[in-house]
């Protein structure tokens, strides 16, 4: 299954498997494990992702970053709702790609073209940045950009499962759930329903 750097940047919030709401970037030592966990997926763009060390500045900037993708990702699933994690409290959609595009902007970058011999062409992007905690935010932003832009937008859910936050890119036509355990508990919620409504209608007069 295909992963985006921007949708497991919006996944840091998530359900705690208790009922209730965790933040993979709540503390800078949750941020820097997120961050290793992403290093294979931004070796492209962050190549040196995998030995960073967060910050609180840095944790700030990617809940920030993160705030303004979630909003955009509940207007890209719009009417339906979005998740109900920070549904609300999210940032207006004007700031958020306002926000996008500027923290984008602070890494200045330079398409290169790769042609090895005998080989398929390829592309990179060639950073005028030193400083790794500008290029890890900005190459996240991109990623947000790339997908909004994209023709995976079109795919992009908020599961409706009980307690579940997060969104999801659908990978065949009837899928309605992020994940499998998602959908058992769905049908229970919905078996249970139904078994109280009837079981109401069953105890009323006759």
């Amino acid at each position: 299954m295909e992963r985006w750097p921007a949708l497991e940047l919006a996944s840091t919030v998530r359900h705690d498997g208790d009922g209730g709401v965790a933040d993979d970037l709540a503390t800078v030592e949750g941020t820097t494990r997120w961050i290793h966990g992403q290093a294979e997926l931004l070796a492209g763009h962050v190549p040196d992702a995998g030995e960073l060390a967060a910050d609180d500045d840095l944790r700030r900037r990617l809940i920030e970053l993160r705030q303004a993708v979630r909003a955009l990702f509940a207007q890209a699933v719009s009417p339906a709702p979005p998740s109900p994690a920070d549904a609300h409290r999210l940032m207006p959609a004007g700031r958020a790609v306002s926000h996008l595009n500027a923290v984008a902007a602070r890494e200045p970058v330079t398409p290169q073209l790769l042609w090895p011999s005998g080989g398929v062409p390829d592309t990179r992007l060639l950073s005028a940045e030193n400083d790794p905690y500008v290029r890890l935010v900005a190459a996240l932003a991109r990623s947000a950009i790339d997908f909004l832009g994209g023709p995976q937008r079109e795919q992009l859910r908020s599961c409706t499962a009980p307690r579940c936050v997060r969104y999801f890119v659908k990978s065949h036509g009837r899928q309605e759930w992020c994940k499998p355990s998602c959908g058992n508990r769905a049908r229970a919620a919905r078996h249970y329903s139904r078994r109280r409504t009837a079981g109401d209608g069953a105890s009323g007069p006759s």
